[in-house]
């Protein structure tokens, strides 16, 4: 299953928003307010969303100033998520991208709260 945000823009430069985002503990800034957030180390944490089972993610992969990857810690949720920032008129943008692999029961129960979280993420990043 992959899943797309729509592109968010900011005001930040590539090299601010990646230095941003490569800090785990700043993703709690773009999570929704009722999100439970726990910093498990300097390279992972905990997120729990209404409705779904608490995910851990850990940083995967970094490329400066032009993707960031976390992943799932679990083997029962394998999924990744890629945020792509690029160079803006005005700033940078970001677009997130959701892989997982999961059966078909599976997708259909978690495909509109993901595609919600993206979009919150997005506004998030928009914020910062």
């Amino acid at each position: 299953m992959n899943l797309q945000s729509r592109i968010a823009n900011t005001q930040k430069s590539t090299q601010e928003l990646y230095n941003f985002l490569t800090k785990v503990e700043n993703f709690k800034e773009l999570m929704p307010e009722d999100t439970k957030f726990e910093l498990r180390g300097d390279d992972k944490f905990l997120f729990g969303l209404k409705g779904m089972p608490e995910i851990a993610l850990g940083l995967k992969e970094k490329t400066p100033y032009s993707t960031v990857v976390l992943g799932s810690t679990s083997d029962k949720l394998a999924f990744t998520l890629t945020c792509n920032i690029s160079e803006a008129a005005t700033g940078a943008e970001a677009q997130l991208n959701f892989d997982g692999d999961f059966n078909a029961m599976m997708a259909m129960m978690i495909k509109s709260p993901i595609k919600k979280f993206l979009e919150q993420l997005a506004n998030g990043i928009e914020k910062i």
